[in-house]
């Protein structure tokens, strides 16, 4: 069974806002005392945190779905809904967070790095919250925003200051077994090695991190073997070790080739030319190991590598490759740029940044585009006509009409609000006014109705009853006439 995954698919859906509600107070004496209902709670989020207790994302590949909770809708007598519970998913240190087309979202490095993979949807607001001097009982409530939803991809890169590479079997398992505390598997086939392994060892003052890499074979860059599956966790290491088998029993091989076979896999890998590289001559301990070792140093120091002789059975040589390691990163910890605090930088809106744009497609539809517009278009319940003309209020102050005018569009033009695969679309009617005063009665905006015969005939009787009661104020009864 799989006991290490490095690579996983995460499908993260963050909880829906709750719906606010439209209610109004009522008690004894006082059947209409006024709108009351409560907002709708917030949604949860999905956050990644980096845990120093979790090494791998095999839970991940067991569940890839993870979804927050929702927020509870809101109440009458102005009880606002509750939010939803933050989703908190541990993840290992060195996690890499990618989309679908593999650009990185978050490199999480450190205890207590955190990462929102998904925002929870806002509470909508009750009718409480909506009611305004000109609108004194709204007979709507805004709707819940749908929380965020994503496919994300991650993957584990293990931090580590060494980076043990080598042919499998080369003896990489036993060399970090004796050099920290590790108890990786060793046997004598290749391929024993399936996850990385890692160790903590200490050399005088100096603590540091040693990983062993499964083995590498040629190819590995382009999928072959384990190579292309862990050859992502030597990319944070501070230096390579090569570990070559001076006792292979493999007549087609010797440790110069299997070192500039493993130097072609790592260039076409790419990224880490820069690298300070060591060689660890494995297997001393074996005379025909030794007498092999003699041979071939000359020609790798004569290469640039400093080279040390090792045994992992025998112990020989350890101290040496330890503190020259442990020098090799003091070093390179010291040259590291120190780490500054993350800067707070407030960039103030533009003056003449309406927070939406407006473009004509091909086909004539007039889009609209803005986080505001967006939001509002799915916060609205439009089988509530007082709730689509308090819609249109908001458009027309933000002044999307004003854009649409001056992008051209004429009454009956078609608008879209949103992005092509979710966005509301609507033949535009301008309007010359918007507020309150434009409602009728409650619940009812007379802009989205159609004529209403029964109201005509109503106000024409109001109509002929006024203009009979003037008539009648306006009658002397002194002037004789009528008599």
């Amino acid at each position: 069974m799989t006991t290490f995954v490095d690579r996983v698919e995460l499908h993260a859906a963050a909880g829906n806002g709750g719906h606010g509600v439209a209610s109004v107070h009522r008690e004894k004496f006082k059947p209409l005392g006024g709108p009351d209902g409560g907002n709708g709670g917030r949604g949860g989020d999905v956050i990644l945190v980096v845990e120093q207790s979790v090494t791998t994302l095999l839970d991940y590949h067991h569940h890839p779905h993870r979804k927050a909770t929702n927020g509870q809708p809101g109440a009458g007598d102005n009880r606002s809904g509750k939010d939803g519970t933050d989703l908190v998913l541990p993840v290992p240190d060195g996690t890499v967070v990618l989309d679908k087309a593999g650009n990185v979202l978050a490199d999480l490095v450190g205890q207590g790095t955190t990462f929102v993979a998904g925002q929870g949807g806002r509470g909508g607001l009750g009718n409480a919250a909506l009611a305004s001097a000109r609108r004194k009982a709204p007979g709507f409530a805004l709707l819940g925003e749908p929380g965020e939803s994503r496919d994300i991809v991650l993957e584990l890169k293990t931090v580590a200051d060494v980076a043990l590479v080598g042919y499998p079997s080369a003896g990489k398992s036993s060399l970090i077994s004796v050099l920290s505390a590790a108890k990786p598997k060793i046997a004598d086939y290749p391929f024993t090695t399936l996850v990385p392994n890692l160790g903590v060892v200490t050399a005088g003052s100096t603590v540091y991190t040693i990983a062993d890499v499964p083995g590498l074979i040629p190819g590995a860059s382009q999928g072959k073997g384990l190579g292309l599956e862990f050859l992502r966790h030597v990319e944070r290491c501070s230096v390579l070790v090569h570990v070559l088998d001076t006792a292979t029993l493999e007549s087609d091989r010797d440790p110069v080739s299997d070192l500039d076979m493993i130097e072609e896999e790592l260039r076409l890998y790419g990224g880490l030319e820069d690298r300070p590289r060591i060689v660890a001559l494995n297997k001393v301990d074996i005379p025909d190991g030794q007498d092999l070792a003699d041979m071939i140093r000359p020609d790798l120091e004569a290469r640039g590598y400093r080279v040390f002789e090792v045994s992992a059975i025998a112990h020989k040589g350890l101290n040496e490759l330890s503190y020259a390691l442990a020098g090799i990163i003091a070093e390179a910890r010291a040259t590291k740029p120190k780490e500054e605090s993350t800067r707070i930088v407030i960039r103030p809106k533009a003056v003449d940044d309406a927070g939406f744009t407006v473009t004509v497609e091909d086909d004539g539809i007039y889009r609209v585009r803005g986080e505001k517009p967006e939001r509002w278009i799915r916060q609205t319940d439009f089988n509530n006509d007082e709730a689509v003309g308090y819609l249109a209020d908001r458009l027309n102050r933000l002044g999307v009409e004003d854009e649409l005018r001056k992008a051209g569009a004429q009454a009956g033009d078609g608008v879209a609000i949103g992005a092509e695969d979710n966005a509301v679309v609507f033949d535009w009617e301008p309007t010359m006014a918007a507020g309150a005063e434009m409602l009728g009665r409650r619940g009812e905006d007379h802009r989205l109705e159609a004529p209403r015969p029964a109201a005509q005939r109503r106000r024409e009787r109001d109509s002929e009853r006024d203009d009979a009661q003037r008539e009648y104020d306006q009658f002397d009864p002194m002037d004789g006439q009528g008599f």
